[in-house]
């Protein structure tokens, strides 16, 4: 196991928090439920993660875009 970086798209405020597919470049679209405010998304979105990945909470960290959309995710432990 190693750790797993994954450019992201977040769109929030979905019906439900799921993967949409990928961008052109590669970037991965997820619909996250929560709303873009106070950290809402990016706390859903380190839940689902987490739970996609099979690893804690804490193992998810976004290392950058924590305001933006477009995020750069990194998974510790991560099962590729």
């Amino acid at each position: 196991m190693s750790d797993l970086v994954l450019r992201i798209k977040v769109i929030p405020k979905s019906a439900k928090s799921e993967i949409a597919g990928t961008m052109d470049d590669g970037t991965l679209k997820i619909r996250i439920a929560a709303v873009a405010e106070k950290g809402k998304a990016n706390a859903e979105l380190i839940a689902f993660l987490a739970k996609l990945y099979k690893v804690t909470r804490s193992d998810v960290e976004i290392v950058t875009g924590e305001t933006s959309p477009l995020k750069q995710v990194r998974i510790r432990r991560a099962l590729q």
